[in-house]
């Protein structure tokens, strides 16, 4: 009986060695196992850790560095930097976050020479955000910027700044770059003798040239560069820079056809502002010289200022009234304007545009994109409107208090109706109730 005894212990005790030796051998593999379906974030191929920190904020970036020595290696990379925007505020007044100083000192000394597409976004109209974009643009002495921007988001700001700071800065670039393709300066107090440097510098590569609502550039020195600038290819500005001159000097055979030309006219004190009136013959050496241009005029006019416009054919393909406009001007659209792509009208007042559309429909064969805000047109119209448009209108944004209903058309029949000539379904757009 204890020989059996002594058998079976030990049977029982080799049984459980076993079975230990097994649970530790499915132990170790089951953590090669997990250890190999884990990712070993360390090494990522470098490209692909690249383009994850290029969606990155700064402050996330930096601090995604400190996570191994290959993630610095990449934070650290020319082609990390070549693409850079600057958010800059105060934090007294905004509660959007900004790129820090430190951090802002950190690129300028270890990577102002890799920058090539930059951006200063001014996110509050504090003055000392304004002269901060001025100080760093005046750190790029090293650096070839092929593209830059300065967006303020609110306004004054680069426009409260000492006009002398603030071409110094900016000459900075110009001089130093030597083969700028994009400039977009909106709202800054540029002047003709800094844009003469610019074409110095840059007339050569310069395609882009974004400045509208910049006071101290008078039509000379919009004109100097379309002479100089044979490359560019999109123009915004003010209308006041606008001249007979610029349009024929775009139109020589030595410059290239312009694809994108926007125009903003703006009055800001009514009966104060003298709009003048640019010849037909320019227009149409323009358009022969660039048939396919894009001719954006965006109006921010009160009633008794469109007289000089829409008195003769116009080659505008994309119109923006910001303000309200008579009927007898969106009469005159309808005549003057053949090449018309898109029509936004913001507010007209309390008289049914019906003819005007219809005159629309019928004169600008081209129309592809409508938009009505506070107007009125009668349900009739608006079906014959859509019906000789036909389905060639893409976009079609019409509030509902804009249509009223008459004897032929209730504003549930008009549903149907204008979704059949369109080919697709279509609602009015409805005003929010918060």
């Amino acid at each position: 009986m204890k020989r059996g005894r002594k058998t079976n212990e030990a049977n029982s005790s080799s049984s459980e060695e076993r079975a230990e030796k097994e649970s530790k051998k499915h132990k170790v593999t089951d953590e090669k196992t997990t250890a190999a379906q884990s990712p070993d974030w360390a090494n990522l191929l470098q490209d692909i850790i690249l383009q994850v920190f290029q969606y990155l904020p700064l402050l996330d970036r930096a601090h995604a560095s400190q996570v191994c020595r290959s993630w610095n290696q990449v934070f650290h990379m020319p082609d990390l930097w070549r693409c850079f925007e600057f958010e800059l505020n105060q934090p007294a007044t905004s509660y959007l976050r900004a790129t820090h100083p430190e951090l802002i000192k950190q690129i300028i000394k270890r990577h102002s020479n890799h920058l090539q597409y930059v951006s200063f976004k001014v996110v509050d109209s504090s003055k000392e955000s304004a002269e901060a974009a001025c100080d760093i643009l005046s750190q790029l002495v090293n650096c070839s910027l092929k593209t830059l921007g300065l967006i303020s988001t609110a306004r004054p700001s680069f426009m409260d700044l000492p006009k002398s700071h603030f071409i110094s800065a900016l000459t900075v670039v110009f001089v130093n770059s030597k083969s700028l393709s994009s400039l977009k300066i909106d709202d800054t107090p540029v002047d003709d003798p800094s844009l003469k440097v610019l074409v110095a510098n840059n007339s050569d590569t310069l395609k882009l040239l974004k400045m509208s609502s910049c006071p101290h550039v008078s039509p000379a020195g919009i004109l100097c560069v379309a002479d100089q600038c044979h490359g560019l290819r999109e123009l915004a500005l003010n209308y006041h820079l606008l001249s007979d001159e610029l349009l024929l000097a775009l139109s020589s055979e030595k410059h290239v056809r312009l694809e994108h030309l926007r125009i903003d006219v703006v009055s800001e004190n009514p009966g104060q502002t003298q709009f003048h009136t640019i010849q037909k013959s320019s227009w149409d050496a323009f358009i022969k010289h660039s048939p396919k241009v894009n001719l954006v005029m965006y109006f921010f006019l009160y009633e008794e200022e469109f007289d000089p416009f829409f008195r003769y054919e116009i080659p505008v393909t994309h119109l923006y009234f910001g303000r309200s406009v008579s009927k007898d001007v969106l009469g005159r659209v309808g005549m003057t304007c053949p090449r018309l792509v898109e029509l936004v009208v913001c507010a007209n007042g309390l008289r049914p545009l019906d003819e005007e559309l219809i005159r629309i429909a019928e004169r600008c064969k081209f129309l592809s994109a409508v938009g009505l805000g506070e107007c009125e047109v009668s349900c009739s119209a608006f079906v014959e409107f859509v019906k000789m448009c036909g389905g060639r209108l893409s976009q079609l944004s019409i509030m509902e208090e804009v249509l009223i209903p008459d004897q032929k058309y209730s504003l549930e029949q008009i549903h149907w109706e204008v979704s059949k000539h369109l080919g697709r379904v279509w609602f009015p757009d409805m005003m929010p109730t918060w």
